[in-house]
């Protein structure tokens, strides 16, 4: 390196931030409702939308492709890019969770009046962008604004309000079945259709409560010296995605293992869930008109297992402060294989109830904790990139699993949903084995702590 050469450097700026209550941290996260309610209607709707339109259960993973294929280029570059935006009058990352919220607003609106497959599969590739480009500014938003020991509450907030969504999500289609009758002329239940509109007004409306309510911290001297020093552009914003990703932590790798697993039986759960129960409980396959009474049933039971997560999620701050992030999830993770190998095998539509708390408290787990071990393993100047990186751990088992799981099903699982659901179950033992391999990162002490030691303290 020349004299005139300046190395790159990607550092956690040390500065103070403000404590905030927990009045202000709920409702800077409260937004997370309104993205969370559409992955609910994800979840649990769009693949019976699919069966109701005529798909073939070995369609499912394929037409379930926009999830990982949006996320695995959407989420970092629009993390990049916030890493290197500030406006004055705009923020950093609210420009960007405002453009998500108001997409996935409208294509809730539309999705239950699609009349073909191919309609309902655009308009999924759509509204799984717009969710892309809302999560991961929003996770960033929160890294920015809050104190080290104030982060665990934080993204706990987040699967609290994960929970909350994905529960009102849940539980409207099985109330709005039990009073909405008759259906679309392509044979959509209004009821469905009722969901989707509450989760259209819930989407946008959520979202501009946490913008309205939560300022954005202006960034200090050197932040906003790092940001100015990043040149614009796609092509730029590729380059720092490929730069982090190089540079990963190595312990950032390990998790991406865990993440291979545990995101790969989650989609299998979501995509098979409620032709499990339709076999399992009533008998039928997608084609007999109880299908319906299926997809309403598996409502109320993904309603019930996402209250079990907005239940544990703040409970799970204080366990992985005693008992460490790390242990934490290995234990939440193991509820869940628990819970599922039981869960395929039950007949009972109310026994459901039970071994599905497992999967519940895993959700919480999920969705909170493995960011509280993140944010301590990356510099504070990459926040927004690393945050995109962490998602495309995600969807690229997602996308694995589009690929590879309709061969799986037919002719390993013998084209059986419970076995499916066995299998998810599985997974998620083999993802919490693989979490012990992670060295978990100290915890990162408040800069007003480290202030207040005496010279010459470590």
């Amino acid at each position: 390196m020349t004299a005139t050469e300046a190395p790159t450097a990607h550092i956690t700026i040390v500065r103070q931030k403000p404590l905030m209550t927990m009045r202000q941290i709920l409702l800077m996260n409260v937004g997370f409702f309104g993205i969370q309610y559409s992955f609910g209607m994800q979840q649990t709707a769009v693949n019976p939308i699919y069966n109701f339109l005529g798909a073939s259960p070995e369609e499912l993973p394929l037409l379930n492709l926009a999830g990982p294929v949006t996320g695995l280029l959407i989420q970092p570059l629009i993390g990049a890019m916030s890493d290197r935006t500030w406006s004055p009058r705009w923020g950093r990352r609210k420009p960007y969770f405002i453009v998500g919220a108001i997409g996935c607003s409208v294509c809730l609106f539309l999705f239950p009046f699609v009349a073909a497959l191919w309609t309902a599969v655009l308009l999924l590739w759509i509204l799984d962008a717009s969710n892309n480009t809302a999560m991961e500014p929003y996770r960033a938003f929160i890294a920015d604004r809050l104190p080290p020991s104030q982060l665990a509450k934080g993204f706990l907030a987040q699967s609290f309000f994960t929970g909350f969504g994905i529960t009102l999500a849940n539980v409207s289609l099985f109330v709005f079945q039990t009073v909405i009758s008759g259906a679309t002329s392509a044979g959509i239940p209004y009821w469905v259709v009722a969901s989707f509109l509450l989760g259209s007004v819930c989407s946008i409306a959520t979202v501009l409560v946490s913008v309205l309510t939560t300022p954005e911290l202006p960034p200090s001297k050197e932040e906003l010296a790092a940001i100015r020093a990043k040149k614009g552009g796609l092509g730029s914003a590729v380059r720092e995605i490929w730069e982090a990703i190089v540079e990963m932590p190595p312990e950032l790798r390990k998790l991406a293992l865990v993440y291979l697993f545990q995101w790969y039986a989650m989609v299998c759960y979501w995509q098979y869930v409620s032709l499990s129960i339709a076999e399992s409980v009533y008998g039928v396959t997608a084609d007999d008109p109880r299908y319906a009474e299926a997809v309403s049933w598996t409502g109320a039971v993904n309603g019930w297992y996402n209250i079990v997560t907005f239940c544990v999620a703040f409970p799970l701050v204080a366990l992985a402060r005693r008992r460490g992030a790390k242990w934490v999830h290995i234990f939440c993770l193991l509820c869940a294989a628990t819970g599922l190998l039981i869960f395929a095998n039950l007949t009972n539509k109310y026994l459901l109830f039970l071994p599905i708390i497992g999967l519940g408290i895993a959700w919480a787990s999920i969705m909170g904790v493995p960011y509280i071990m993140a944010v301590r393993m990356i510099p504070s100047t990459r926040y927004g990139v690393y945050m995109g990186i962490i998602n495309m751990m995600i969807v690229v088992p997602m996308l694995i699993q589009t690929v590879t799981f309709g061969w799986i099903f037919e002719n390993l699982l013998g084209g059986d949903p419970t076995n499916a659901i066995m299998f998810a179950g599985v997974l998620l033992a083999v993802a919490a084995l693989t979490m012990t391999w992670i060295k978990e990162p100290p915890i990162v002490r408040d800069v007003d702590d480290l202030l207040e030691m005496p010279t010459g303290a470590h």
